[in-house]
């Protein structure tokens, strides 16, 4: 009595239970009965959206009119003619109290069967992929207040910039902080995003393929669309852009601040270039100082050792010594200054 079509999606799988002749009324849950309950809580994952459409003949326009009053909340009703008068499509996009949502067919005398097929299967589409991208507008509602803490919390750094007083090492810890948490959370909705935009755009290729015209007056599914779900997916792409935006200005606000901490380390590192350069002098000026001193000290020996040789010279010249010593020390200084400076030139070429 029934054809089952089960169809294998990227992140979801879809069940298509088609019966002719349903006893009872119009969207009775009986219909539903070939899914047993039992079965349904030990399938895998969650159900996302569940759907009933009811194909009837084409009736009179104030009949169609009569029997949507009596189906469908008016409030939300949407309905239009589609592709060419082949047939009328109803729905209210309310979950009814079995967990069902429900939408009508009326199709025309001469509309086949492969043309019918192709608008209840529009219809499954469009309520499939709204569910689906209804996931993403889940999660913009999940991410709201962390992003508006974040939001919060960049803005207060970016203004605590400009305070000179605030050390900028703890500022950038704070910015990477930020941006690092904007990272992980672009990372996060990132699939969920571009899978929205997706999703979104085939419900709106599936509506544009459908050719609605206006019927009696009322709102057609892409007025529906409109109203109530475009909004939502401007808030999912809004809010996409705000997290990019929140990521660029958190780069920009880092960028600026290591441009203050790299300025502040140059004029730390000409400061102690300077201070370097300072103590430099006074090593040259004490080296200076100890190879005078080391001269006059070398000297002082030298000469010493010179006056015992010479002892017995001037002995034989008839010098005192006291003259000899005196007479070498000239000599003596004079070439111990000589071998410093050598030496010292040597180690400096080295």
């Amino acid at each position: 009595r029934h054809w089952l079509k089960w169809e294998q999606h990227t992140e979801f799988v879809t069940y298509t239970l088609i019966a002719e002749g349903t006893p009872g009324a119009a969207f009775d849950a009986a219909g539903f009965a070939p899914f047993p309950e039992d079965w349904l809580a030990r399938a895998p994952g969650q159900r996302i959206t569940s759907a009933l459409v009811h194909v009837a003949p084409r009736l009179e326009d104030a009949e169609i009119v009569e029997k949507l009053d009596a189906w469908f909340v008016p409030e939300s009703l949407a309905v239009s003619v589609v592709l060419d008068d082949a047939a009328v499509i109803a729905g209210d996009f309310r979950i009814d109290q079995n967990g069902h949502q429900r939408f009508a067919v009326f199709a025309g005398e001469t509309t086949g069967a492969r043309r019918i097929g192709r608008i209840v299967q529009r219809l499954c589409e469009i309520e499939t992929y709204k569910a689906m991208s209804m996931l993403g507008f889940a999660r913009v509602r999940a991410l709201s207040p962390e992003l508006s803490a974040l939001d919060t919390e960049l803005t207060a750094t970016a203004g605590a910039m400009a305070d000179a007083d605030n050390a900028a090492e703890d500022t950038l810890a704070t910015l990477l902080r930020c941006s690092a948490t904007l990272e992980a959370l672009a990372a996060r909705a990132s699939f969920r995003f571009a899978a929205t935009a997706a999703y979104s755009h085939i419900v709106d290729q599936r509506i544009a393929a459908l050719r609605e015209v206006r019927f009696m007056g009322r709102q057609s599914f892409a007025e529906f669309m409109m109203r109530r779900y475009d909004p939502a997916m401007r808030t999912v792409l809004s809010t996409q852009a705000r997290m990019e935006a929140m990521s660029a200005r958190s780069e920009r606000a880092s960028n600026l601040l290591r441009t203050r901490v790299d300025v502040e380390r140059s004029a730390q590192n000409q400061l102690l270039l300077a201070s370097m350069d300072e103590r430099s002098d006074l090593q040259l000026r004490l080296q200076a100082t100890v190879e005078g001193l080391s001269v006059v000290a070398i000297s002082y020996y030298a000469v010493s050792l010179v006056g015992y040789l010479a002892y017995p010279l001037a002995e034989a010249l008839a010098l005192s010594r006291g003259l000899l010593v005196a007479a070498a020390t000239p000599p003596v200084v004079g070439l111990v200054w000589w071998a410093v400076r050598r030496i010292r030139h040597r180690i400096e070429k080295g």
